[in-house]
């Protein structure tokens, strides 16, 4: 004990290296986890089907990735041009507005007005301040190739753990059986028998619960992104089934990715009307309190069977601990935890009887 304390920073180096080792099979995992939903149902259609049984799997797992890939695909095909075009469009509109600002400033017949009056107080160069813009984008710009090569690297590098893993979680849903069957094996040869049957019950709870987690996940954020849009519609918004779909699918990342949906959809309106983007600010923030406090828990805690209360609480310390990750896996993990503690309670409760 005493070695281990004196040593902690060596240790947490070696696991951090560790764990940089094996994160494209940590990620293979969790992408089977995640692609296992989708490939259970589609599995269970086709076995219905005579002439696709033998080949279900194959098939199953062809149409789980489609389906999850088509979904964030298209929504970034839709969405990612648009931003785009928007940003372009804020950019031209500051530097013309500086320049009609300028001109107001010069201009004889504005200069008894109360505008032109307002503006030769504020004596601002606004031509030079438009310069100073430009000439700070161009000093930056050696810095900003530096941070893009930077985050491309990183990219890159995230692309090709990505794919690795991708190619692991294939080939644990293709094999999910006889794996389970090897490694109970394995935990019943080397470790005793009570132990080992322990070990299993906990994965198959915790595969469960993480199973049930992502099916309610993508039900709410169904629920989430149908009501944006319903709501965009009623007040008129612009971009409804687009930004609908957008908040849909970033409501998949907890907490997170309802900042990036008001964000982008925020940016998307500011070019066609401002004061509508106000309005979609304002709504999506009342609806995304709503959906945080009532919707949520009712919808991931009944898949999981996790009290709504419990829900909350592993959000915010997962939020705390591990970040964006630890909002997604905290539910999951807390309804697992709930799950062996409610079944060894009862369990220590029914000898306390007995004896």
């Amino acid at each position: 004990m005493t070695f281990g304390f004196r040593h902690i920073s060596s240790i947490v180096s070696v696991v951090l290296q560790l764990l940089d080792l094996v994160k494209p099979l940590l990620i293979g995992v969790i992408l089977a986890l995640i692609f296992n939903v989708p490939m259970s149902f589609f599995e269970r259609y086709l076995r219905t089907k005579p002439r696709l049984r033998n080949k279900s799997r194959p098939l199953a797992i062809c149409l789980a990735l489609i389906l999850v890939f088509g979904i964030f695909l298209g929504v970034t095909v839709l969405v990612v041009p648009e931003v785009v075009k928007a940003v372009k469009l804020i950019v031209q509109i500051t530097g013309g507005g500086l320049e009609q600002l300028a001109q107001m400033e010069t201009d004889s017949a504005l200069a008894n007005t109360t505008a032109g009056q307002y503006l030769e107080r504020i004596d601002i160069d606004w031509l030079g301040l438009k310069t100073q813009m430009e000439e700070w984008v161009k000093a930056r710009s050696g810095a900003l190739v530096n941070q893009v090569v930077g985050a491309a690297g990183s990219l890159a590098g995230g692309v090709i753990s990505f794919s690795i893993g991708l190619i692991f979680a294939i080939y644990i849903l293709s094999g999910k059986e006889c794996l389970k069957r090897q490694a109970s094996r394995v935990l019943h040869a080397w470790l005793p028998r009570k132990f080992g049957d322990s070990l299993i019950h906990v994965a198959s709870v915790c595969s469960r619960t993480f199973r049930l987690f992502i099916a309610g996940q993508a039900t709410e954020a169904i629920i989430l992104g149908t009501l944006c849009m319903i709501g965009m519609l009623i007040l008129r918004i612009p971009y409804a089934p687009m930004i609908g779909a957008l908040v849909g699918v970033t409501a998949l990342i907890p907490i997170v990715g309802a900042f990036i949906g008001t964000i982008v959809g925020a940016i998307m309106i500011l070019t066609f009307n401002p004061f509508k983007a106000f309005v979609f600010v304002v709504f999506l923030l009342i609806l995304q309190q709503i959906e945080g406090n009532m919707i949520y828990p009712k919808v991931v805690g009944s898949k999981i069977n996790l009290p709504a209360i419990w829900v909350l609480a592993a959000v915010t310390i997962g939020g705390n601990l591990g970040g964006p990750i630890g909002m997604l896996l905290g539910v999951p993990a807390a309804s697992a935890a709930y799950a062996l503690l409610k079944e060894a309670t009862a369990e220590r409760e029914k000898s306390n009887i007995h004896s």
